[in-house]
């Protein structure tokens, strides 16, 4: 197993990295003292394939538990779903020192987040990410949120886990687009922060896909150790630091929301909102066509979209000027000078913007 320290004072907590991680569960709940009751929030997909060996490990820990199942899609990701899960959740910790586990991808991860930060003014949750998504970004780092129709994320909190567990074994119950989505957030580290996880990338291409959960779990610990020392230095994004992860998120979340969160996945989106970005950063001269054709590159490699089919420019541009990353009348982006070289620009000009996204809508 490898453990990455995501070190943060009294909110300080572990992520354990391996295949059969999820086999150390109850070990951490009684040394952090979580008490003996788990509220499980999964989906029906996660709860037949991944949740046997976790309802193994708390019963073998004599706790008790329920699962609460919601549905496998983004727009569970709202107010309606967040309401009934804190409702059931309140019915079932009458008089119990309860704890939320999230075993699941994304949406999983940041409802069960928020409802863990909002009830009682917070409860301690662990999250056990089962997609590579999820396991190389989202789980970690405490940002929470739901969405409203008007934009993705609009309403969270940022609100820490008290453990991760990436057991990667639980990948091979993924299919090749979620695989691929996972790998997008990965190319997304290599592009920002890691030139030799750009150059691994490069060298392994679709192999990756097809392999073991050896090379996986190897992508796994770089992209966590990268983040882990991102939200060390800037937990709340309040330094700009943090803000780097936003690559290809403020054009992606904008086509998530376009589309009415039915036509790409999350990887998928912002796999398109980094072809955007890069072609944004070159035709600011921060980049040269060499790299941008080699971003590109890698892309399609893992058989990624790289063209928008569907959504109109209109849809895009309305839903991108609602990104709450944007202060007031000035926008911001998270641009590229480099491989490892992210930079914050802020007031690109509009016309650069939506002429880079015509460029990919086919």
């Amino acid at each position: 197993m490898r453990i990455i320290k995501v070190k943060l004072d009294r909110r300080s907590y572990d992520i354990v990295v391996g295949k059969g991680a999820i086999g150390l569960l109850a070990g951490y709940v009684k040394k952090l003292g979580l008490g003996g009751s788990a509220f499980i929030i999964t989906n029906n997909l996660v709860k037949d394939k991944c949740s046997r060996g976790l309802t193994d490990e708390l019963k073998k820990a004599g706790m008790v538990f329920k699962i609460r199942v919601i549905p496998d899609t983004e727009k569970s990701k709202s107010l309606a779903v967040l309401s009934s899960v804190v409702a059931d959740l309140a019915k079932f910790d009458l008089q119990r020192r309860t704890f939320i586990i999230a075993l699941g991808g994304g949406v999983v991860g940041d409802l069960s987040g928020l409802a863990a930060s909002i009830y009682k003014r917070g409860i301690p949750y662990i999250q056990i990410p089962t997609t590579l998504l999820a396991q190389v970004d989202s789980a970690i780092g405490g940002k929470t949120a739901v969405d409203l129709r008007e934009g993705k994320n609009l309403i969270g909190a940022f609100y820490q886990p008290r453990l991760v567990v990436s057991d990667v074994g639980l990948l091979r119950t993924l299919d090749r687009r979620q695989l691929r989505s996972g790998l997008a957030e990965a190319i997304k580290y290599g592009i920002i922060k890691d030139r030799a996880l750009f150059a691994y990338l490069e060298a392994h291409g679709k192999g990756i896909l097809s392999a073991g959960p050896s090379r996986l779990e190897h992508i796994v610990v770089i992209c966590s150790r990268i983040k882990a020392g991102i939200v060390r230095a800037d937990e709340r994004e309040e330094k700009g630091l943090r803000t780097i992860l936003n690559f290809g998120h403020t054009i992606g979340h904008a086509i998530e929301a376009a589309s009415g969160f039915n036509r790409y996945n999350h990887g998928e989106a912002v796999a398109l909102g980094m072809l955007i970005a890069s072609e944004i950063s070159r035709r600011l001269g921060l980049i040269n066509d060499r790299l941008k054709l080699r971003i590109a590159s890698l892309i399609k490699s893992y058989g990624l979209p790289t063209t928008i089919r569907g959504i109109t420019l209109e849809r895009i541009v309305k839903a991108l000027h609602r990104d709450k990353k944007f202060i007031g009348a000035r926008n911001r982006l998270v641009l590229i000078a480099g491989l490892g070289r992210a930079r914050i620009v802020e007031n690109v000009p509009w016309e650069i913007i939506t002429a880079a996204i015509r460029g990919r809508i086919s």
